[in-house]
């Protein structure tokens, strides 16, 4: 990251987060596969990418010379924030959203924590 003029220490700040947050988020949704695993899988890698924007932006403006255009930095000021929410609205989605027709959470059933095996009456008055 040097040869981009970014010390290493700077792109493990910016990128560490995300990256854990992929990573536990990621083992989350192996353990605890959510209605909407999808959902939270692009949420969790846009976060990685929009951490990841203004490096990749630097690494642009090194190649192609077109860095000195007022108008591409703030339409990069604008994009990384914009990608930002952009993760964390598909987050809250998910979170938020019904899950399938056809799928029934145990909670749902009354078979919570039974995992097949016969249920004790309850006391109901």
């Amino acid at each position: 990251m040097e040869a981009i003029g970014v010390p290493w220490f700077i792109v493990v700040r910016h990128l560490g987060p995300p990256l854990f947050l992929l990573l536990a988020g990621g083992a989350l949704l192996v353990w605890r596969r959510p209605a909407r695993a999808w959902l939270v899988w692009a949420g969790l890698a846009v976060n990685l990418v929009a951490a990841a924007l203004p490096f990749l932006w630097i690494g642009v403006q090194i190649l192609t010379g077109r860095g000195d255009l007022t108008v591409i930095g703030l339409v990069m000021t604008l994009l990384q924030p914009a990608t930002v929410v952009l993760a964390w609205s598909l987050l809250l989605l998910a979170l938020v959203s019904q899950p399938r027709a056809g799928a029934v959470s145990p909670v749902a059933s009354g078979n919570e924590g039974t995992h097949g095996a016969e249920r004790a009456p309850q006391n109901v008055g």
